[in-house]
């Protein structure tokens, strides 16, 4: 063998070595169930607090107004399916017209700690407001959108002295739950989360929330989904996603929303009859939930000082579905 052939073949060998014994290229570790990885679109800043023993932190962002401030802070509260990085459309319009916003993430959602109690709207409340008592906020108005509405009904009768307007956007709870769909067993609930494909859940979203979004608008959160499945956290972040159903279901607000005296406005979609538990209730009962507008006015009559806004031919999700009449909407509100 000549000496070119000889080192041309020792060559050969070290970079199949080399290529035998390098480290190999491997896949992205699956997204944590705090959302690690997952960009929202401000800053996230953590609280720590203490519930039940346990010791937590609650992830918020506090977007500054840009420009004049007004003086104002409005808190936005998430719904049950998404985190609070969608209300960017929001955040957005309320900072440019002068407000300061602070959305958290509640405890059990989002970036926020998973704990494994049982949850209670009440605790909620307290968390929310020991957070905005950290940023010195004392009066405010706030946003609550589907399971963040009964949060902010909670909030509005515990804290009422503190808002100076209530908006409830799309609120679950205008009716009491327990009067149509049985209760469910922890292991049930799980059980039919586990084996919720993305394309099931995809379609769940887009009829339960009859959204006039294209699917691709809500690509993102399915697609957050099913990477948190692949977590091994997944089963804690699981108990958590039941706790909260159980917290909807067995804590009813419609009997308390009369009661409040807090200028208020609902924002509705006159296409959203979303109602927790339907899947559970007797056919002969499934259609009489989830009249939304409905009972959205029907409340507000024997309110203090409320109205309605109904936007036709939008869905659950208002803010993402007609952003601009929305974002409008809610600035002449508070502008009152």
């Amino acid at each position: 063998m000549s000496l070119r052939r000889a080192l041309v073949h020792c060559l050969l060998i070290t970079v199949a070595l080399f290529a035998a014994f390098a480290p190999q290229a491997v896949r992205a570790e699956a997204m944590g169930i705090g959302l690690e990885g997952f960009s929202y679109p401000y800053p996230v800043r953590f609280m720590p607090i203490t519930l039940e023993g346990e010791d937590l932190r609650l992830a918020y962002m506090d977007a500054q107004p840009v420009g004049p401030s007004n003086g104002r802070t409005v808190v936005l509260l998430h719904g049950r399916n998404f985190p609070s990085s969608y209300w960017e459309p929001t955040i957005k319009a309320l900072t440019q017209a002068g407000y300061r916003v602070v959305a958290p993430d509640q405890i059990g959602f989002g970036k926020s700690s998973k704990p494994t109690f049982a949850y209670s709207f009440d605790a909620m409340a307290r968390a929310t407001i020991a957070l905005l008592d950290s940023l010195h906020v004392d009066h405010f108005d706030l946003v609550g959108h589907s399971m963040g509405g009964m949060l902010a009904v909670r909030l509005a009768r515990a804290y009422g002295s503190r808002i100076d307007h209530l908006v409830l956007y799309s609120p679950i709870g205008l009716e009491d739950y327990r009067f149509y769909a049985p209760p469910v067993t922890d292991e049930e609930l799980a059980k039919r989360e586990r084996e919720l494909t993305a394309d099931g859940y995809r379609k769940q979203l887009m009829t339960n929330y009859a959204l006039s979004l294209p699917s691709s608008a809500i690509e993102p959160f399915v697609q957050l989904r099913e990477e948190i499945k692949e977590s091994g956290e997944y089963p804690r972040w699981l108990k958590s996603f039941v706790a909260s159903y159980q917290m909807i279901y067995s804590e009813p607000v419609a009997h308390e929303i009369p009661l409040i005296d807090r200028p208020t406005l609902f924002i509705m979609g006159a296409d959203d009859h979303n109602a927790p538990g339907r899947p559970f209730a007797p056919p002969e009962l499934r259609t009489k939930m989830g009249k939304n507008a409905d009972l959205a006015q029907t409340l507000a009559a024997r309110m203090a000082n409320a109205k309605v806004k109904v936007f036709d031919g939008v869905g659950h999700l208002g803010h993402l579905e007609a952003t601009q009449r929305f974002n409008e909407t809610l600035l002449s509100f508070l502008g009152q």
